[in-house]
Formats: structure tokens, C-alpha cells, sequence
């Protein structure tokens, strides 16, 4: 799993977690310190640190299996991204009633944006 959806799960998950696993996740991936620093720095092994981000990584996986938060927004992101696109097509009408249309269409976009 790389960096991108782990911070992904964590941003829809992480208060889930545990204050430890939080703590991990924070220092490892929005600190980008390495193994190495994180262990240094929380007074544990190397190894305890991946054993933890291994865990934590895998139970964030779980949830998003279990709850599917991170793939509605995707999904959400997609249709919001086509329906703009379709009232852009729509924005060239020269009648005044699809215009109206249009700029309701857009103001609805931009409340799912916010």
C-alpha cells in the first residue's frame, strides 16, 4: 500500500485508531520521518516501529473493506467531476433556460465541494 492511500485511510479512519497508532502514522507519513527516527524518538526498537505501522496499516485496510468511506468519496469525486464537465458542454447554450440550469447545477457542485 503506498504513502497516498494511507493517508488516505488515515484522513477518514484515523480517529479510530488508538493515540499510539495515531502517533505512528502522524510522525511516519505527515512527518515523513523514517523507521529509524521514529524509534529514536519514541524510545522503542526499529522493529517495534514497523510491527506497529504494519498493524495499524493493515486494521486501516480492514475498516476501509468494512466501511467503504474512502471509496465512496473517490466515487463521489468522479460524478461531481462529470457532472461539472456536462454543464460545461451545457454552458455554451445561447437559451436562457439551460443557462439558469447550469448555473443551479454548478452551485450544488460547489456545496458537495465545501
Amino acid at each position: 500500500m503506498n504513502a497516498l492511500e494511507i493517508v488516505l485511510l488515515y484522513d477518514c479512519y484515523g480517529t479510530m485508531l488508538t493515540a499510539k497508532q495515531r502517533e505512528y502514522i502522524e510522525l511516519r507519513y505527515n512527518q515523513d520521518l523514517s523507521l529509524g527516527e521514529i524509534a529514536e524518538m519514541m524510545e522503542v526498537s526499529r522493529q517495534a516501529v514497523h510491527d506497529n505501522l504494519t498493524r495499524t496499516e493493515a486494521l486501516l485496510r480492514r475498516m476501509e473493506e468494512n466501511i467503504g468511506c474512502v471509496k465512496r468519496d473517490m466515487q463521489t469525486r468522479r460524478a461531481v467531476q462529470e457532472i461539472l464537465d456536462a454543464a460545461t458542454v451545457l454552458d455554451a447554450s445561447s437559451d436562457p433556460a439551460v443557462l439558469t440550469q447550469v448555473q443551479r447545477i454548478k452551485a450544488a457542485v460547489h456545496t458537495l465541494e465545501e
